[in-house]
């Protein structure tokens, strides 16, 4: 799909790499492997400049294709590395070929492979020769810049162990799926590429054996949608990040620690605790804690907090409904009339960069504040609810207990947002069947499920969107933004007009945010219904139909940015079951 991404900068920053590149080791086997990195950016230029030299006439549409896909070959040797020290430039190489608008309200405009593929198949565009030479010139002066800044860069060993692991994550949620290269289609030759080039990385400090069965699976793939991604990642992708793990662990390399959601320290994308759910803090003193959580819990769910206190936090996000209403939209405060979207279940919420439909706040103490202070949701007024709390003898020990400081004398107003937000974070549950068959146990699954996720991750392209494995849009493998997309949600199931909700747009200007929302997780959705931000659609049968036809567009919906891919997707009812049967097997086992 065609991602619409926001973004949202954690701590580790461009800033930070620089600094963490300038903590210099003794020459040895990071050395090496910058020297190789040179060498493979040379290799990159030599196959761009290869590409340019190429008559740009449709009669050369063969061999322009070719010299492209040589030039992604080139890149993919590379992309561990770019991607993990110099994003930005990759984004300029590899980035969405669509416009990318940052939280200061800077529009980031494509540029790079995926662009440049658009130009290429399944025919060269030739009326559009001064543009695709534009794109090429730039493509071959961020190649020089690679080759550069890594001639400039000090290499630390623990560096390298973390972006070849994140590399071979890359691989299983977004090389396998055609996510940057739909057009020319070369995924599992493209990931064989990365995963010989990180094979020889890691062989600078020693040889890890799990590469050349993996490689060799790639090397020898069935057909795009019958490849079994879910043995590729139980046989060989899990033992090889496992085996990575090992290695650094043995090495016993020193290294920097820092907030971010996937720990440094997973041997898979599966293990129990993979994911930081204190990852998108502000602070490090914001973390959740169980004294933090008895409390928020107990403000959830009372209405003190509400201008009319009759109406809490839980009104809306029942647990028993996995911290939704079942309700189409729910009703404002006054009881007389609908608010503006569908509730969103609260499970996972915090292992996402940007909160609401429209990605409006980048924390869930902000989320706290902002429904709190809405006067169709809580209309509350915080001033009079802390008076209150602090009269109580019970809240005052609450707050003392989870936010100790000598001489309180009354409540904070960031304490009660911390508080909520920190209930929020503990309701993080990544325990599923499909998580246990991830882990290791392959009685969690049954054979309809299993081709259902292969399914979603090939044919259907659920997974281009939907990451593996917490299968909502916070791009991973950095988790530093979350994804939007228009995917042209009518306002009725049976009408072919747009839903009149602007999304994003209302957030961000800009013509190609019109109607864009936040892409929300698969996980729990057979206990969420009904789905989309105006609950447009009652049961999961209707979702699938409405992607299998090609969203709004494929539907006769008239819609001019719609990123999703209206071509139809052909499934047949058993694909859609087994989808299905996939989808139910993301329940959360136990309850929060």
């Amino acid at each position: 799909m065609r991602s619409i991404s926001k973004i949202v900068i954690l701590g580790f920053s461009a800033t930070v790499v620089v600094t963490l590149l300038s903590l210099r080791q003794p020459d040895g086997p990071a050395v090496q492997v910058k020297q190789q990195l040179i060498r493979q950016a040379d290799s990159l230029l030599l196959a761009v400049n290869l590409l340019r030299s190429v008559k740009m006439d449709v009669a050369q549409s063969q061999l322009l294709q070719q010299r492209f896909r040589e030039v992604r070959l080139a890149y993919k040797q590379l992309e561990w590395a770019t991607e993990y020290f110099d994003p930005l430039t990759a984004r300029q190489v590899n980035g969405p070929p669509v416009p990318e608008t940052e939280l200061n309200g800077l529009v980031i405009q494509p540029d790079g492979l995926q662009l440049i593929e658009q130009y290429l198949f399944p025919g060269f565009v030739s009326d559009k020769q001064q543009e695709f030479s534009g794109l090429l010139g730039r493509l071959a002066i961020n190649a020089t810049e690679f080759r550069e800044f890594f001639r400039r860069a000090d290499l630390q060993d623990w560096q390298i162990h973390d972006a070849v692991k994140q590399e071979v994550f890359r691989i299983e949620i977004l090389g396998l799926n055609d996510f940057d290269d739909p057009l020319s289609k070369r995924c599992f030759a493209e990931s064989a590429a990365a995963l010989q080039s990180l094979k020889g990385v890691i062989a600078h400090y020693k040889a890890v054996p799990e590469f050349d069965p993996a490689i060799g699976y790639l090397q020898h793939p069935e057909t795009f949608d019958r490849f079994d991604r879910a043995a590729f990642i139980i046989r060989y992708a899990n033992p090889l990040t496992r085996s990575l793990k090992l290695l650094k662990d043995q090495l016993k390399l020193p290294d920097v620690r820092y907030n971010r959601l996937l720990n440094q320290d997973a041997a898979t994308l599966f293990e129990a605790d993979a994911f930081n759910r204190n990852a998108y803090t502000a602070e490090p003193g914001d973390s959740v804690t169980a004294e933090k959580t008895v409390l928020g819990k107990k403000l959830f769910f009372d209405p003190v907090l509400s201008g009319s206190g009759k109406r809490s936090c839980a009104s809306c996000h029942q647990p028993n409904l996995d911290f939704t209403d079942g309700l189409i939209k729910n009703l404002d405060i006054t009881g007389k009339r609908m608010i503006m979207r569908n509730t969103p279940t609260l499970i996972n919420a915090a292992l996402q960069p940007a909160q609401f439909y429209d990605l409006r706040v980048p924390s869930l103490e902000d989320q706290a504040r902002d429904v709190l202070n809405n006067p169709d949701e809580m209309h509350g007024d915080m001033q009079v609810a802390i008076g209150k709390l602090w009269a109580d003898t019970n809240y005052r020990k609450l707050f003392s207990s989870a936010y100790p400081r000598q001489g309180r004398m009354a409540i904070d107003t960031f304490e009660v947002m911390n508080a909520l937000a920190g209930y929020v974070r503990s309701l993080t549950a990544l325990n599923s069947r499909f998580d246990a068959y991830m882990q290791g146990d392959e009685r969690a699954m049954k054979e309809t499920a299993l081709a259902g996720f292969n399914l979603f991750m090939g044919k259907a392209r659920c997974g281009t969107c939907h990451f593996l494995p917490l299968f909502n849009g916070t791009l991973p493998p950095r988790y530093m933004q979350m994804e939007a997309e228009v995917i042209g949600v009518p306002q009725k199931i049976d009408r072919k007009y747009i839903d009149p909700d602007l999304g994003l747009y209302r957030i961000q200007s800009g013509d190609f945010n019109r109607h864009a929302f936040k892409i929300t997780t698969v996980r729990n959705t057979t206990r969420t219904a009904p789905y989309m931000h105006n609950g447009v659609f009652r049961t999961l049968e209707e979702v699938i139909d409405f992607y299998d036809k090609g969203g709004g567009r494929g539907a006769g919906i008239e819609i001019a940015n719609q990123t999703l891919d209206e071509t139809p997707l052909h499934l047949n009812e058993e694909e859609k079951t087994e989808i299905i049967d996939f989808i139910k097997s993301l329940d959360s086992i136990s309850t929060l």
